[in-house]
């Protein structure tokens, strides 16, 4: 399998818009991306890739919690057998779920239910450029594709979700959803050319909040939507819990801000019309471990005596959604 023909589409839809200077960059980048990682799976997920049965699917479902793709009865009984074991190839799955005609992927994380928090409050996607900073698997994008984006545009370096958005793709050849494999300072320069923006689940990573604010910030076009989630503490205004070392289990949790710190974080990155949608604790029913994800998860980063506690005694994660238009 060639990586690299999954995005031509991609260069179609960028023709014609404003956007049209990334794509020889984006040529230029999107192999060396997936060949030189050094990851010593990627030949594996390759074959695992080229197992997958090559069949079309009777249907395909992007606006349910599940991304459906095709029904058990569209292979034949070898490929019924098969197809579980080639997907568990791409282990963990992290962000989901799917349906691979019938083998339904229960994900760590119920990534449906934070699109639920989070769907009738942003700006209808119809037909609008769409960027998901940090994107995993490609989820959101196949749901934000659903909700009639024009282009849903995602980027993360992790190379295993690249090829799981992959697997969906060879399914979804025409759905104008991509996943790029390297992370947002990688990107092209940036171009003001956005309608919405998603930033999900990365700023508590960033040494620089403020940085990261302004990077999306750069991608938006004039009045453009900021779509932000991000793990708080509760807190006045202008108060950031700073963990000493680890949270949760994480050693790469710099800032997790109160909801207040982050509408003047926002604010003095020169936003406007900053909503605070939703604030909600993580549960076991959200984030936990399953056969798709056979590591450590929520239930193992808790307090066993207290779930309200980190297992290093800091408040239990609970994550703010925020909108924001950009100047």
């Amino acid at each position: 399998m060639q990586p690299i023909s999954n995005y031509n589409q991609l260069f179609e839809i960028l023709a014609g818009t404003e956007l049209a200077p990334w794509i020889d960059p984006l040529r230029a980048t999107l192999g060396p991306a997936i060949q030189q990682s050094n990851n010593g799976h990627l030949e594996k997920w390759l074959t695992a890739l080229d197992s997958l049965p090559d069949v079309s699917p009777s249907t395909t479902a992007l606006d349910q919690s599940t991304i459906q793709i095709g029904r058990h009865q569209d292979l034949d009984t070898v490929q019924q057998k098969a197809l579980p074991a080639t997907l568990h190839q791409f282990h963990p799955w992290r962000k989901g779920p799917f349906d691979f005609f019938g083998t339904h992927i229960d994900t760590e994380w119920r990534s449906d239910l934070k699109w639920d928090r989070l769907s009738s409050a942003i700006e209808p996607l119809s037909d609008r450029l769409v960027l998901d900073i940090g994107c995993g698997s490609g989820y959101h994008c196949w749901r934000m594709a659903g909700a009639g984006a024009k282009l849903a545009l995602g980027c993360d370096p992790f190379l295993l979700y690249v090829m799981q958005y992959l697997a969906a793709r060879k399914y979804l050849p025409s759905t104008p959803a991509f996943v790029l494999p390297f992370g947002s300072e990688d990107l092209p320069s940036p171009i003001p050319a956005f309608d919405t923006v998603f930033s999900m689940g990365i700023l508590y990573h960033r040494r620089s909040p403020l940085d990261h604010l302004y990077e999306l910030r750069s991608f938006l076009r004039p009045g453009g939507q900021l779509v932000l989630e991000t793990i708080v503490a509760d807190g006045p205004p202008g108060y950031s819990l700073i963990p000493d070392q680890y949270y949760a289990k994480m050693k790469n949790v710099w800032f997790l801000p109160s909801p207040q710190t982050l509408v003047q974080w926002l604010t003095r990155c020169r936003y406007r019309e900053i909503k605070l949608v939703d604030v909600n604790q993580t549960t076991t029913q959200e984030q936990r471990g399953t056969d798709w994800m056979r590591f450590e998860s929520l239930p193992d980063f808790l307090d066993p005596n207290d779930p309200d506690k980190t297992i290093e005694g800091y408040p239990a994660p609970k994550r703010a959604i925020l909108t924001a238009l950009a100047p």
